[in-house]
């Protein structure tokens, strides 16, 4: 039997919510989707996210390296491209397979949601 890692993040969502920034299980780890409303720029809200996304994966044994899928929601899609620089700088050698959606997120003052998956074989 595969053993089943829990990783937080200590934010206060995960405990209201009761949910994991990430699961490890296996050769897999699935991070929850990852926000942040430290500045009200997008590109710099993704950077944080995938920064926050990067030391949950660490914890759990992985890289950014090793993520081969990954999710982004933005309530405005029109704010996509103002990230692009920053999702190359993180994924640029990696290329995951990635979705961009258009969703409202639960506060309004986050403008993009990313979740990832990863896989290490």
């Amino acid at each position: 039997m595969t053993s089943r890692q829990l990783i937080s993040s200590g934010g206060p969502w995960e405990e209201r919510v009761a949910y994991s920034r990430a699961v490890v299980q296996g050769d897999w780890a699935f991070v929850s989707g990852t926000t942040s409303t430290a500045s009200d720029d997008v590109a710099e809200q993704a950077d944080a996210a995938l920064a926050t996304i990067a030391a949950a994966l660490e914890q759990g044994g992985f890289s950014m390296a090793d993520v081969v899928r990954v999710r982004y929601l933005l309530p405005d899609a029109a704010d996509f491209e103002a990230c692009w620089p920053v999702l190359r700088r993180w994924f640029g050698d990696v290329r995951p397979a990635a979705t961009m959606q258009q969703c409202p997120l639960i506060d309004p003052a986050m403008r993009i949601e990313i979740e990832a998956t990863a896989f290490r074989g």
